[in-house]
């Protein structure tokens, strides 16, 4: 069975989400995991395998199994509630595994990380299964983007808290997503500056650290501003869609009337002090980042699996970040040991394409002019 995604007006991409053909589908729809093989001796006659699976909800307390598997049990439950219309079990006999295991045995590999065959033990199946239903119940979620993921209007005022920046839409940047060596004939479009494979992720966050856009489908070589240029975003801010309102972006991004960079070699006064708020209200998306990548850890290691599937993992991880964020979940500690701050390259230089830098004159001077702002 194949997952129909609804098209929409957003970056996410999803459309190419439906069509995996990486995957051995014919694993899917096989009773290999229900019923087991041997020979007893005399008949050699097909036994029913008996799988008891644990019911984690019951047997977990509240902070043991936000701690496992991310979320917290209401969080699952509406979740689960959510994606189970779209959900298959593989099997009609009995031991098929069931909507919830699915779901949790994919969260458990998105607080992991780690190899399939280390999950596929987790509810007993076998790895080319485990593997199916991570990306099946990846697909799932990543439906749910338009619903959790989209650019609002009202937050400026939650911004101009934090450093006094006025008219503040949202927080662009790109991070890295490690990702195993692609075949031969696309693998450097995806080496970034750095040396390693990687996807290149660009976000928007607003000031509660929720995601507002997402753009999963772009290689590591590619240049942040040239994600933007492309994007679905671009053209909304381009159609005056979001007023005069300001995304706030580092010196990667073209400075525009609705996209604001630092000054490069700041001289005033007032600049110093443009800069200064930028800097304090740009850093909430480097912390959506790290709060993102820490809950979900599989963002952080390195993802191994077909690229549709990698895109619909780092989407639904999105989706899940926000309902984390909704349901005021505290962070968690991972699970695991991440890697280091590397995962953010930096361009090193301004990008002087396509500069408007009047706003942002007009802003320094008429609001950035007196200490009292």
């Amino acid at each position: 069975m194949a997952f129909s995604l609804v098209t929409s007006d957003s970056d996410s991409d999803l459309e190419g989400l439906g069509q995996l053909s990486d995957w051995d589908n014919s694993a899917s729809d096989s009773d290999s995991d229900d019923i087991d093989l041997h020979d007893d001796g005399f008949r050699g006659r097909r036994a029913s395998r008996k799988i008891r699976r644990i019911n984690y909800m019951q047997s977990l307390d509240d902070a043991e199994f936000t701690f496992r598997f991310r979320l917290s049990k209401p969080a699952v439950n509406q979740l689960l509630n959510e994606i189970i219309p779209f959900i298959r079990v593989t099997s009609s006999r009995n031991h098929g595994v069931s909507p919830i295991h699915q779901l949790l045995l994919t969260l458990r590999f998105y607080a992991l990380g780690t190899m399939l065959i280390s999950i596929a033990d987790f509810v007993d199946v076998s790895k080319s299964t485990a593997g199916r239903i991570v990306r099946d119940i990846s697909i799932c979620i990543a439906r749910l983007y338009d619903k959790y993921i989209h650019v609002q209007q009202g937050g400026a005022e939650k911004f101009h808290r934090i450093a006094g920046f006025p008219r503040v839409l949202g927080t662009i940047d790109c991070t890295h997503i490690r990702i195993q060596s692609p075949c031969r004939l696309v693998g450097e479009e995806f080496r970034n500056r750095k040396g390693y494979f990687s996807y290149n992720i660009q976000a928007v966050c607003d000031a509660d650290l929720r995601l507002m856009n997402v753009v999963a489908r772009w290689p590591g070589s590619a240049h942040d501003a040239t994600i933007f240029n492309n994007s679905v975003l671009r053209a909304q801010c381009d159609a005056g869609q979001f007023g005069n309102h300001w995304l706030l972006g580092d010196s990667a991004y073209p400075n525009r009337p609705y996209l604001l960079t630092p000054v490069l070699n700041p001289v005033t006064e007032a600049e110093l002090r443009y800069n200064q708020a930028h800097i304090k209200t740009r850093n909430t998306i480097e912390r959506t980042f790290g709060v993102w990548k820490r809950r979900f850890p599989v963002l952080a290691l390195t993802l191994r699996l077909s690229q549709p599937v990698m895109q619909s993992v780092i989407i639904a991880t999105a989706v899940l970040h926000n309902i984390c964020r909704n349901h005021s979940l505290e962070e968690v500690p991972p699970e695991v040991e991440i890697l280091g701050g590397d995962n953010n390259v930096e361009d090193g230089s301004q990008n002087m394409d396509m500069q408007d830098i009047s706003g942002r004159t007009d802003l320094i001077n008429n609001f950035f002019n007196s200490e009292e702002n």
